[in-house]
């Protein structure tokens, strides 16, 4: 199969019918076998009873239900997982992303040899309170990952389908894929400008609850990818410079004490800081050690509860 096509949606039953359709007529006329896969992230609208109907109506279409809503990394996470195409596209289900870039995202993968192609709206129709963090983010996680892409947040991105199969995302991760894939070891990662349109249907799903999960997550992010498999370097380095800032200001009270005769070293803060140093110091240490025998992969993190599958 040359294509397949992740959309994460949650209560977006009036865009359905539009986006199938236009990405089906577009796939055929450049001759590309395809399937769209819709994962329904719990909602409570009639979203799944369209994609059952579109799964009867368009082959190419297939379904996932999540019992409840999982979020769009949860969403992305197992539609990569059911992916059969050699690229691999995902895309917003509320037509704000055009399936007209298709074609071309599909090229740069196929043809040009891109692990990742990114979507860059470089013209954006959102409000000023979506756009604003977005630039912050975009900032803020170019310096972080030294990738220079404008536009990470995008839900318009083509992948190679090694890439998809390679890398494990949660949470709110799903804004930060490049960065993940390029700490897997995929580097040939590039992007493209692409049309972005305003709301057709319905509301946005925005809230001001993602700002703060977004953020906690570039922070574990980054964390993650440069001590996950070695937690004993950060905690030990810790742990260490804690531990002999105490023995420093214990040495020097006891040397005040011996050969200054200064009776009063207990009554002094100093002592106290001193104390505290090497009690964190060694509590740091240990954690480093313990941090080192669990593994931070939990193999239940991602199994979510499906409710149907439709086309499978």
């Amino acid at each position: 199969m040359d294509l397949s096509l992740i959309i994460p949606l949650y209560n977006e039953e009036e865009s359905l019918p539009e986006i199938t359709s236009w990405i089906s007529r577009v796939a055929h006329s450049v001759g590309l076998s395809f399937e769209i896969i819709f994962i329904d992230d719990g909602s409570s609208d009639n979203s799944w009873k369209i994609i059952e109907n579109l799964c009867i109506t368009f082959p190419e279409v297939k379904g996932i239900k999540f019992r409840r809503n999982y979020g769009k990394s949860a969403a992305l996470n197992t539609g990569f997982a059911a992916a059969q195409g050699n690229v691999v596209i995902t895309m917003d289900a509320d037509l704000q992303d055009s399936p007209d870039e298709i074609p071309e995202l599909y090229r740069l993968i196929a043809r040009e040899g891109n692990d990742i192609v990114s979507g860059w709206k470089k013209k954006r129709h959102d409000p000023i309170k979506k756009r604003l963090p977005s630039k912050f983010f975009n900032w803020t996680t170019r310096r972080i990952s030294k990738l220079k892409l404008h536009d990470f947040n995008c839900g318009l991105k083509a992948y190679r389908n090694e890439v998809v199969k390679n890398i494990e995302i949660y949470g709110e991760m799903h804004r930060y894929i490049p960065v993940i894939a390029k700490w897997a070891g995929f580097t040939k990662i590039t992007e493209k400008v692409v049309n972005h349109s305003k709301r057709k249907y319905g509301k946005s799903k925005f809230g001001a609850g993602r700002l703060i999960k977004g953020f906690l997550d570039i922070i574990t992010l980054s964390f993650v990818s440069k001590f996950g498999k070695r937690p004993m370097h950060f905690f030990g380095v810790i742990g260490t410079l804690l531990f002999l800032a105490g023995f420093i200001i214990a040495g020097y009270l006891a040397y005040t004490k011996f050969f200054m005769f200064e009776y009063k070293m207990v009554e002094r803060p100093l002592f106290y800081f001193g104390l505290l140093a090497m009690v964190m110091g060694t509590q740091v240490f240990v954690a480093g050690f313990v941090a080192e025998m669990i593994s931070r992969n939990s193999p239940r993190r991602n199994e979510y509860q499906v409710e149907k599958r439709s086309g499978f």
